[in-house]
Formats: C-alpha cells, structure tokens, sequence
C-alpha cells in the first residue's frame, strides 16, 4: 500500500484498520467481499487510481477481516454494516461513492439506506446481494443446514485459502433481517454495476435479478462474458478503472 499509513478506528472494543487518500470528492469507499480484505488486487488499484488522479479515497478491513482486530465468526452483516457506518461517520465527508464488491455490495445499498443524504453512486462488482440466503443457505445439504441450526456454526472449505470457513447460525439468521432483493430499494443516485458472465460464486442471473429491485433513474451493468468472480485480470481491472473515472467526471466538485 504505497499512497497512505494504515491507521486505525476504534468501534465497538475492536480496531478497524483504514487507509484513507486524500483528495477531490466525492470521496471514494471501498467495501470489500466475504473473508476479503483492503489489500486485495480490485482495492489495490483503485487505490493506484485514485492517487494518480487526486481523488479521495479510503478503505477498509470489517472486524476479522484482514488487518483489523476481532475474530470472523463474530461477524454479521450487522457488524460488519456498524463498521461501515462507523468509517463513513468519521472518516469522510460530503458526497460519497460506495465501491463494494461481492458482500461489499450488499453492504453498500444497506449503507446508502442507512445514509441517504451522503450517498450520491454506487460502483458494485459482482454484488451478492443477500447471498446468505439466496446463494450461501441452499447451497447447503439438509444435513449441513440442521447441524448449522444445531450446533451454531460449520465449518466449510474455502476455495479462497488454506484454512476452513466458518460459518454461523447468527451469520445467516442476520443475514434474514438484512435482505434487500424482496421488495424495491428506492435509490437516488447512480448505479454501475460490474459483473462475470461465468461467476460460480455469484451468478450472473443473480446479478440480473438485482436490477429491477433498485428503483433508480440512473442505473447500468458492464458484462464481461467470461469473467469469473474475481474479476482480477488485466482487462476487468481496466474496466473498473473506467467506471471509477466515468463516476468521478459525473460527480466531480
């Protein structure tokens, strides 16, 4: 992380880790995925991005993710939505756009629902939204759904790293308080939204069905036939780039 120190918030007897770049509004946020973390190579380039061209910019790490304390199988998308909150509160001002990738998507429309008034786009790549319930619970087997009820958590293998994933009755039973894909989300403001067409962890119809849900003027999905979930190629990250900079003209000040 060559442009900024990380530094640290305190919330809720836990240190969030940050690294903020200072610049032109409105100020970037990036709100990364599920057992993700701020310096992963989508968060890193809009990093590089930003500070080439002076735009303000933070990131961050959820409690148990990355560089921040706490552990992840406290998490929730309750939580970790506290910890966004709490970055958007004391980290920035003004205009916001909201950069979340896989959870950070979902994350980002409930932040844009918890802050109206600061919100002004979001930029969602391979948005899973409500993927505890839609995507996460029915990939489970009965067996794997009563023992998680059961015992409060199991563990799965992660394609992602070495070690298993946890997760928790609480995780998913949060999850069912925060959906955001059973009714409209009115949103006032922009959406670009970046997606794989061969994604196996969020779908692409996944993707489509988000689309009708949010109420907006101003929204648009870039496809990327044969991009994958990671969307870390050369090329997807010079789509995002290009995405991040048509946002920043719309909303420069």
């Amino acid at each position: 992380m060559p442009f900024g120190q990380i530094e640290a918030l305190p919330h809720q007897g836990v240190q969030i880790a940050y690294e903020r770049i200072e610049g032109a509004g409105p100020t970037f946020v990036w709100l990364g995925g599920f057992k993700s973390d701020m310096a992963g190579t989508k968060a890193q380039t809009l990093a590089d991005w930003a500070a080439h061209a002076g735009q303000g910019l933070v990131r961050f790490d959820y409690s148990g993710h990355g560089a921040s304390g706490g552990k992840f199988e406290d998490g929730s998308i309750s939580r970790w939505l506290g910890d966004t909150l709490a970055v958007l509160d004391q980290l920035t001002s003004g205009p916001l756009v909201l950069v979340g990738s896989s959870m950070g998507g979902w994350l980002s429309l409930l932040a844009a629902r918890a802050r109206p008034d600061r919100v002004a786009a979001l930029l969602l790549i391979a948005p899973a939204t409500d993927f505890t319930e839609r995507l996460m619970w029915p990939g489970f087997s009965p067996e794997q759904q009563q023992r998680l009820m059961a015992d409060g958590r199991l563990e799965l293998p992660s394609a992602y790293a070495p070690e298993p994933t946890i997760i928790t009755r609480e995780m998913v039973e949060d999850g069912r308080r925060n959906l955001v894909m059973d009714a409209p989300f009115p949103f006032d403001g922009i959406v670009r939204i970046l997606a794989g067409g061969k994604d196996p962890d969020v779908p692409i119809d996944h993707v489509l069905a988000l689309l009708p849900v949010l109420q907006t003027q101003d929204i648009m999905l870039h496809r990327i036939p044969d991009g994958d979930h990671r969307l870390s190629r050369p090329q997807d990250l010079r789509q995002l780039v290009v995405m991040a900079s048509e946002l920043r003209l719309r909303l420069a000040r």
